[in-house]
C-alpha cells in the first residue's frame, strides 16, 4: 500500500513537474527578446546546436520526429532569420541547416534559461540529497531503453 502511494505521488509530481517547465518556459519566451517564437521553434533551434550545420535527418532524429514534420518548423525558422538551409554540394538530396548568429542569439537565451531552472534545483542540496541526480538518471536510462528514446 505504502508503494502504490509513493508510486502515485511520484507519479503526480513528474507530471506537474514537466508541465510546469514547458508552461514556465513558454512564459519567459512570450515575455523575453525571443516573443516571436514558438516552444516547438525554440527546441528546433536547441535540436539543431550552436557549432555544426546538421542535416534534416539528424534533427528530426534527435527531436524524435519525421523530416517532413521538421520541414515547416524549419521554414518558419528561416523566415523569421533564425536558421538558414543549404542543399549538400555533393549530394543534393541531403539539406544541411544550421543557426545564423541570431539563432545563436535565441539558444544561449534558451540555455541561460535552463541552467538558471538546474542551478536553483540543486541549490543548498548537500552531496547525499543530490540523489536526484541518480534518480533522473535512472529514470531517462529506463525511458531510452523501454522506448528507444533518443537512439
Amino acid at each position: 500500500m505504502m508503494e502504490r502511494s509513493f508510486s502515485c505521488e511520484l507519479t503526480e509530481l513528474l507530471v506537474r513537474t514537466f508541465n510546469d517547465i514547458l508552461a514556465v518556459e513558454e512564459y519567459e519566451i512570450q515575455k523575453g527578446p525571443l516573443n516571436n517564437l514558438t516552444i516547438t521553434e525554440i527546441h528546433t533551434i536547441e535540436a539543431i546546436g550552436m557549432y555544426r550545420s546538421r542535416t534534416m535527418s539528424q534533427v528530426a532524429a534527435g527531436l524524435g520526429i519525421t523530416v517532413g514534420a521538421l520541414t515547416s518548423t524549419i521554414n518558419h525558422l528561416v523566415e523569421k532569420g533564425y536558421v538558414s538551409r543549404e542543399r549538400d554540394i555533393s549530394d543534393r538530396r541531403i539539406v544541411n541547416i544550421r543557426l545564423t548568429k541570431e539563432g545563436k542569439i535565441a539558444f544561449r537565451i534558451h540555455e541561460k534559461f535552463h541552467l538558471e531552472v538546474v542551478r536553483q534545483t540543486v541549490k543548498g542540496l548537500t552531496e547525499k540529497e543530490n540523489i536526484l541526480i541518480e534518480s533522473l538518471q535512472k529514470l531517462n536510462t529506463f525511458l531510452n531503453t523501454k522506448y528507444l528514446l533518443n537512439n
